[in-house]
């Protein structure tokens, strides 16, 4: 049985809405994590280690700067804005929330850590608060 059209068209919108989103915040993440362990954050090195092209990366990390999260410097690489910290911080606290989850529901620490990389974008705050409510009583 098919669920109400109104109904269905919003999971759907979901799911390109937080496509869209996960794009940029893999970005954010992956620049913080250069810059933060004492390197800088060239597009090649972001393409090398997304996966991507080089002409992907130059699209992403303009729309990085259309957005307002990253800026660039000519022949320094890119930064991160406040913003764009702030997002990075974010993403960041969410992916190692869903690790946890995972581990702790008995999924091996590698595998958490790949499937992490997909769920973090699509699961809503309220399912992020019901996991870190989980984490806790199972802490105590």
């Amino acid at each position: 049985m098919l669920p109400d059209e109104a109904d269905q068209a919003q999971r759907f919108e979901k799911a390109r809405s937080a496509q869209a989103g996960a794009l940029l915040e893999d970005y954010v993440e992956l620049i913080d994590d250069l810059l933060g362990s004492g390197g800088e954050a060239r597009p090649t090195d972001i393409a090398r280690r997304l996966g991507v092209s080089h002409a992907t990366a130059i699209k992403s990390i303009a729309r990085l700067k259309r957005e307002g999260l990253a800026t660039s410097k000519l022949y320094r690489g890119v930064f991160l804005t406040p913003e764009g910290h702030d997002l990075a911080a974010r993403v960041r606290a969410r992916h190692r929330l869903v690790v946890d989850l995972l581990i702790a529901v008995g999924v091996p620490e590698r595998c958490a850590e790949l499937d992490a990389e997909g769920i973090e974008h699509h699961v809503s705050e309220a399912a992020l608060a019901a996991f870190a409510r989980f984490l806790e009583a199972k802490r105590k």
